[in-house]
């Protein structure tokens, strides 16, 4: 059963927007998304499928343009754009993350785009790539690294 309202977050934790967030409880980014809200993490809905819709009880924007500018009016930013989309599509998002001055670029298990990680990384972003959010967490946790 889907979650109607989102936990309330730990404010020293990054906030995450998931770029191709889905509704559907069994697609990976949702598992991704509701296991790092699970753990206190912030997660910003991006979907233009489900824009206006409620996802892990946060409201779903268009772009990560208009989540920013909904996060501003809350006094917070987005740190993390996680990216569930194909590699192609990896480009706009990084231009998107770019103008909202987000910290970090993570693209998922799977995705590598190597000239859109290099953008990210000359304007100064942290890029991780092929790697999946949930299973590093989990690993750091293990590990007793976070």
């Amino acid at each position: 059963m889907p979650i109607t309202s989102a936990p309330v977050p730990n404010p020293a934790y990054p906030v995450i927007a998931i770029v191709g967030l889905s509704t559907k409880p069994d697609r990976p980014s949702f598992g991704v998304a509701r296991y790092m809200q699970e753990r206190g993490y912030r997660i910003i809905p991006v979907n233009p499928m489900h824009v206006g819709a409620h996802i892990l009880g946060e409201h779903c924007h268009a772009n990560l343009f208009d989540a920013a500018k909904a996060l501003a009016a809350e006094g917070q930013k987005i740190d993390i754009v996680n990216c569930f989309r194909k590699a192609e599509d990896i480009p706009p998002v990084v231009g998107e993350a770019i103008m909202i001055d987000a910290r970090c670029v993570w693209m998922q298990l799977g995705i590598v785009n190597e000239a859109a990680a290099a953008k990210a990384r000359a304007n100064g972003m942290q890029v991780v790539m092929d790697r999946c959010l949930k299973i590093e967490h989990a690993l750091g946790n293990l590990h007793g690294i976070l």
